[in-house]
This record gives structure tokens, C-alpha cells and sequence, in this order.
């Protein structure tokens, strides 16, 4: 008997990489979406006569519980959020509602349908902000330096309550920048390497990015899914820093991208005041140790890799004339 997972935010980056790593174990996969006026379904296109696309939202209760009762899965993955940091200044009492008690709200109908059901919960680098060591794992202190952090922390924590207020196999996986072609437009690693990608086509002439000096650890999606997957199968439910363990400069992010498609990134890069953080993550970097000795999960690709991988996705793409196609994923609908 096939399990059966579901899978919020499946049209993000995550949940396409993590959907596609479901129906190769052999699982039957049913998304979770919004309903919008129109489809953001790009990422998960080749996917869609492979899995079944339910409606549902973290902002409506009943939703989420009769979305749980009828499909009565084995597995849920929680990816579904606010997912960029910038426009969580914008909208904090969104990105509260969706990535607190939204968070709240899937593990509430969860408590109420069936406790047995093991659930998955994204969080993110993003709450140990302001650091208090390097580098960072599973005990290290949080310190959220953005609406978008203080949410992932309630979330982080709410899941720990759940997980030991009712006996619910209930975990976190503190996940650290990752990335790939399928990444938002609006995300740093693919504004470099679209740019990059018009920069060569003729289509720009200069890029604008804020700080440049901000250090982040830069993984894979494709990696990073499978460690969220083993996560569920171990036999106790526990929370795991997933990382590199390594951590780069946006400005080495600038340099490997342009000197990849033969541009010197300094006749191009600008920086603009208007793009730096009201309040800046300087640097961030995980120690994977954990994941390591109990998920045996490694990374299979390093940060030179990820860049070239997502500057060739991002120059073919612009040569085929397909630029504007790729949509960011919809607010609330996992941009992980």
C-alpha cells in the first residue's frame, strides 16, 4: 500500500523538488493551493497528471481540516508561507497569519482529524538573525532580525508544543538558503542570475542589488528536499539544521554568476540604498553535524555548482524568449 503524503506550497521550489521525491518513493501526492484567479503552476506542470491539486488555505481553518479528513494522509509537508523577507516590513500582520497561525492552524486540524499523521514544518535560518554563534545548529539561540524571522520562530516553536503537548510526530527542519532555477524572480540568487541572463542577451545593461557584503549558506533545493523527507522517517521526531556548512558573499555570488557567462561583474552591478534590509542578517552559516550522523544526508551540490546550474537554466531561458514566462511563486503559496 502506496503512501499518501500532502504537500502545502507544492507550487514553490520545494514543493516541486519535493513532489517529484515523493512519486519516486512511490507515494500518492496531493498539493495543497490557494485558489487564484489564475494558475501558478510552472514549476509543477510536468507534474500535474501525476498528482492530484486540492484547495486550501492556512488562513481558513475549515479548509485545512477538511482538506486532512478527506485525504487522511500519512504524511503532511508544511511549506505553504510569506516566504520573502523584504516584504514582510510591508506586511507583517500577513506574513504573521500566514507563517504563525497558519502554522497553528495545520497542526490544530491535524490534533483534531487523526495525531498519527506525521507533519513536517519549514523553518528557517532566518531566525537566528542577529547571531549569537558561528556557526549555527539545532541549540543555538534565536534572534529574528525581520517580521518574516519572529514569524518562523512561533512557527518553530508552536510545532515543538504540539509535538510534546500530544504526542504527535511533529518536526522542524531548520533549513538555510537554497536554491535553484526554479527559485523566485524576487530572490537575490535568481535577480543575480536572470540579470546576468539579460545582461548577456542585450536585454539590460546593469543590475542593482543591495548589500553585497552579506554572507549566506547556499545549498540546493534538490538536496535540501530529501533531508525534509528523511526527517519523517526516522523512528523519533526530532529538528535539524540542513546547511552546507560553508557560506558566501552576495558579492561572490555576483563574481561566480558573471565571470560564469564571461562578464566582469563590475561594469554592471550597482548597489542601491533603497534595497538594504531596514535591519541586516550579516552572516549565516549551519553546522549540518546532526543531519549528517542521523538523516546520513550530505549535499550532492557545492556553491559554484548551484550558481553555474542556475545561470545556464536562467540563459537558455532568456535566449528561448521566455523571460517573462517564469513566474514567482504567489504569496502564501510556498516561494521556498
Amino acid at each position: 500500500m502506496s503512501k499518501r503524503a500532502i504537500v502545502t506550497g507544492i507550487t514553490g521550489q520545494d514543493g516541486s523538488y519535493l513532489a517529484e521525491l515523493l512519486l519516486e518513493h512511490g507515494y500518492e501526492v496531493v498539493g495543497a493551493a490557494r485558489r487564484l484567479s489564475a494558475p501558478n503552476h510552472w514549476r509543477i506542470e510536468h507534474l500535474l497528471d501525476r498528482i492530484e491539486l486540492r484547495p486550501a488555505d492556512l488562513l481558513d481553518q475549515l479548509s485545512l481540516i477538511r482538506l486532512v479528513d478527506d485525504v487522511r494522509p500519512h504524511e503532511i509537508y508544511n511549506l505553504a508561507a510569506m516566504s520573502f523577507v523584504p516584504a514582510s516590513w510591508d506586511q507583517p500582520i500577513l506574513t504573521g497569519e500566514y507563517n504563525s497561525l497558519g502554522v497553528t492552524r495545520m497542526l490544530e486540524a491535524v490534533r483534531h482529524v487523526d495525531t498519527s499523521i506525521k507533519v513536517y514544518q519549514a523553518s528557517s535560518s532566518e531566525m537566528f538573525g542577529k547571531v549569537r554563534e558561528t556557526p549555527q545548529n539545532e541549540l543555538t539561540p534565536f534572534y529574528p532580525r525581520s517580521p518574516y524571522g519572529v514569524s518562523k520562530v512561533f512557527a518553530h516553536y508552536i510545532t515543538v508544543n504540539y509535538r510534546e503537548s500530544y504526542d504527535m510526530f511533529a518536526v522542524s527542519g531548520i533549513l538555510f538558503n537554497h536554491e535553484s532555477p526554479r527559485r523566485g524572480l524576487e530572490f537575490v540568487t535568481r535577480k543575480v542570475t536572470d540579470g546576468v541572463a539579460r545582461i548577456k542577451a542585450g536585454q539590460a545593461e546593469t543590475l542593482s542589488l543591495g548589500n553585497l557584503d552579506a554572507r549566506r549558506d547556499w545549498g540546493f533545493a534538490g538536496d535540501y528536499v530529501r533531508a525534509i523527507w528523511s526527517m519523517l522517517q526516522q523512528e523519533r521526531a526530532d529538528d535539524y539544521v540542513i546547511a552546507t556548512g560553508t557560506s558566501h558573499s552576495v558579492r561572490d555570488l555576483v563574481e561566480t554568476a558573471f565571470s560564469h557567462a564571461g562578464l566582469d561583474w563590475r561594469d554592471h552591478v550597482r548597489t542601491d540604498p533603497a534595497l538594504m534590509r531596514p535591519a541586516e542578517v550579516e552572516h549565516l552559516i549551519g553546522d549540518p553535524s546532526r543531519a549528517k550522523a542521523e538523516l546520513g544526508w550530505r549535499p550532492s551540490v557545492d556553491f559554484p555548482g548551484l550558481v553555474r546550474m542556475m545561470v545556464d537554466a536562467d540563459v537558455e531561458r532568456v535566449a528561448r524568449g521566455l523571460a517573462d514566462a517564469a513566474g514567482t511563486a504567489g504569496m502564501g503559496a510556498a516561494g521556498r
